[in-house]
């Protein structure tokens, strides 16, 4: 199993995390809003899977793809522990901050 920290360190598998957050979506629908091959994709989306940030499930002869909010949300979690925030006094925390 990949560990989840070092998949979050490419600016390309955030950014399909942040497509995947707002659909499910085949691979040839995460492509069209990036500028690399079909395997480069392939590899981040292997990736992410294998670190349980991403699942699949094959539908027919499609792949679809969708962000794993349980594996996320554990992330964020790690973070609001670590800082002591929970997610309600986060906005309180980001307007002290301005």
């Amino acid at each position: 199993m990949e560990y989840p920290w070092k998949a979050m360190a490419d600016d390309s598998r955030r950014e399909i995390l942040l497509l995947l957050k707002k659909n499910n979506m085949t691979p040839t629908e995460i492509l069209s809003h990036f500028d690399f091959t079909l395997p480069a994709l392939s590899t981040h989306l292997k990736i992410l899977k294998n670190c349980e940030l991403v699942t699949e499930k094959k539908i027919g002869k499609n792949r679809i793809y969708s962000i794993n909010h349980d594996k996320t949300f554990e992330m964020m979690r790690f973070f609001s522990s670590m800082h002591g925030y929970s997610l309600n006094s986060l906005k309180e925390f980001l307007e002290n901050e301005k």
